[in-house]
């Protein structure tokens, strides 16, 4: 067998840029590039082979390593999982900014790659800097941390662990079921270090990512649920985007009359105005998938992990007759909420009970409740749009319908993550074309959204990329803006100003909680922070960074810098002063949390008896 001598990190470096995936028998390249900031943790090992080697991947420094790995997730979930990006830090500080990516990436479902630096494995140097030692376990680092949060971890103590190290990652990165991060600690000696790799192993190899059917006796059973149900209901979940299932998604509701709902990860697969697709469902979900949902006497959960927004903590299906199917790839959520799972993939199960149904001759019972229901939601959301001030304020659900129906292009891809925009985006955007709602919801986590556009740019350089974020996620993590202006990849940073957490005040102040430390206020003359809002002025950090900066204070000047910034060359942020509480409010949904037992303020001790109420009417499990 020949043989190749090359460090650790050189020989990881030609392995990652030979692999390659199959889907549907298209072969895609799987590796686009890596993210890094480079530091004593990897630097000499992993960026000289980077840097000195000849490899067809692309590097971009990153300004923050959360910020980083968020867009390399964002780029595969834009990708719909057949290509990824990499990540790399230091060890220390730098590892441990990718454990919340690492998390995002894995709630989502989503493939990344992280390769943090790592204590040395010799130990020579102990304690180098940034190294956490424990005296009951030299053998633990701080990479330790990305256990829980990875689908698999390993690390790679000698030259010779790289290749089951690397095999076993390509593995569960292509599986749809198991995907998620992938951490793989490389101690700086190892990295440099020496060792003849078998050329087999530094080869193209390709890996087939097949679909999984569903089982024809599992098949039968499901559609037997189906036949037997009156007024289903399917809720489109992640999964379906995934497997491309949207047009079989469309055609198994379109020859059974069953409508369907979607979750924030599956929106978008079916356009908006499909007369079946019923929209958002669940606490940020709309009046007509939820009152469907309420009735329904079947739920066909395809995709989805069923999590407690999307059945309102298990309050969404409330007719007691109501059962639960699952199509899924992954055995686990497939068995979720005591459901008769079919584990297989989105479109092959879609496809497979379309048919069968079909041959059956099977229709919903439902007359004109779809109908009614999109008719009244279409409404709603019409009004809200239309309602463009707030005491003379843009409202936020004003600037979403000016920049949904006629600002932006069709065509435009909306990133969000965290706040109040989540629940406005998943009841009120309509989408139009497949791919361009791209949501991290799953762990709904604050400073995604900049570092989210920056990675789908990268996976869509031709469409307009648009950053929705309030000011909150803005001050939070908005470091890969720097980034974008620096590579010359421009995106826009729509920033919905509104002075502080309102998502959380409302909470708060809905459950009979005083309002507090949510909005950016001073301190007032008694200590509280309860003075003065803080000004700021998000253009001019902008314009700090080499990115354009508006301010929009009413139509006339969003309208202006929105077509000024779709013309610019270069990234761009806009400023835009919206009213405090101007989002949408529920639609007969219902969110538990932990709502105190007992309080000094009445208030709280009545939400709590209300809390009590809704917990006795959900489903236990």
């Amino acid at each position: 067998m020949k043989r190749v001598r090359l460090t650790t990190a050189q020989a990881l470096v030609r392995f990652l840029d030979n692999q390659h995936v199959e889907y549907d028998g298209v072969r895609t390249k799987f590796v686009h590039g890596v993210f890094a900031v480079f530091g004593h943790g990897n630097v000499v090992g992993l960026g000289e082979a980077l840097v000195e080697m000849t490899h067809g991947l692309v590097l971009y420094q990153g300004h923050n390593e959360q910020g980083m790995a968020h867009a390399a997730t964002a780029y595969a979930k834009q990708k719909n999982r057949r290509q990824i990006c990499v990540a790399t830090s230091s060890i220390g500080p730098g590892a441990m900014n990718m454990v919340t990516a690492a998390a995002t990436a894995t709630v989502n479902r989503i493939p990344v790659l992280l390769l943090p630096g790592d204590s040395f494995a010799c130990r020579q140097p102990d304690p180098v800097l940034q190294q956490i030692e424990h005296s009951y376990d030299p053998g633990i680092t701080a990479n330790d941390a990305f256990k829980p949060v990875s689908v698999y971890w390993d690390r790679v103590s000698r030259p010779d662990q790289l290749m089951t190290a690397c095999l076993n990652a390509m593995r569960t990165l292509t599986d749809p079921a198991q995907t998620g991060a992938v951490t793989i600690c490389l101690p700086p000696d190892v990295q440099a270090e020496a060792y003849d790799y078998p050329e087999e192993f530094l080869a193209e190899r390709t890996w087939k990512v097949r679909r999984t059917p569903p089982e024809a006796g599992a098949a039968e059973e499901t559609a037997r649920a189906i036949a037997s149900a009156s007024k289903p209901l399917v809720i489109a979940g992640g999964g379906v985007r995934y497997s491309d299932a949207g047009a079989a998604l469309a055609c198994f509701c379109e020859k059974t009359g069953i409508p369907f709902a979607e979750t924030q990860a599956g929106r978008g697969t079916v356009p908006w105005d499909h007369p079946l697709n019923l929209g958002g469902i669940g606490v940020t979900g709309g009046a007509a998938a939820n009152r469907i949902a309420a009735e329904a006497d079947l739920v066909i959960a395809v995709g989805t992990r069923l999590g407690d927004f999307t059945t309102a903590s298990k309050t969404a299906f409330r007719n007691p007759a109501a059962k639960i199917v699952t199509i899924n790839v992954n055995s686990f959520d497939a068995g979720k909420m005591a459901a008769a799972p079919l584990v297989c993939d989105a479109r092959a199960g879609l496809e497979a009970l379309t048919a069968i149904l079909e041959e059956r001759g099977y229709s919903a019972g439902y007359r004109k409740e779809i109908e009614t229901a999109n008719r009244d939601w279409r409404k709603e959301v019409d009004r809200l749009y239309g309602n463009l001030t707030v005491d003379g304020i843009l409202s936020q659900t004003g600037v979403l319908g000016l920049l949904n129906d006629g600002l932006l292009p069709e065509d435009a891809v909306v990133v969000g993550s965290s706040g109040s925009l989540p629940g406005d985006l998943q009841r009120l955007w309509r989408t139009r074309i497949p791919n361009t709602y791209h949501m991290e919801y799953g762990f709904s986590c604050m400073g995604y959204e900049i570092s989210g556009a920056f990675g789908v740019k990268l996976a869509a350089p031709d469409r307009e990329v648009i950053a929705l974020t309030g000011d909150g996620s803005y001050i939070m993590l908005h470091s890969e803006l720097v980034t974008a202006v620096r590579e010359g990849v421009k995106i826009i940073v729509v920033l919905f100003d509104n002075s502080g957490y309102q998502c959380i005040d409302n909470l708060q102040t809905s459950q009979g909680i005083s309002s507090y430390a949510t909005y950016f206020r001073t301190r007032d003359d008694s200590g509280r922070l309860d003075g003065p809002t803080a000004p700021f002025d998000f253009a001019a950090n902008a314009r700090a960074y080499g990115a354009l900066g508006f301010t929009a204070t009413n139509e006339e000047e969003l309208t202006a810098a929105v077509r000024a910034a779709l013309k610019a060359e270069i990234s761009s942020v806009i400023d835009v002063k919206v009213a405090a509480k101007s989002m949408t409010g529920g639609y007969e949904s219902w969110w538990r949390v932990g709502v105190p037992e007992v309080s000094a303020n009445p208030a709280v001790t009545e939400a709590y008896r209300e809390s009590r109420k809704m917990i006795d009417e959900a489903r236990p499990y």
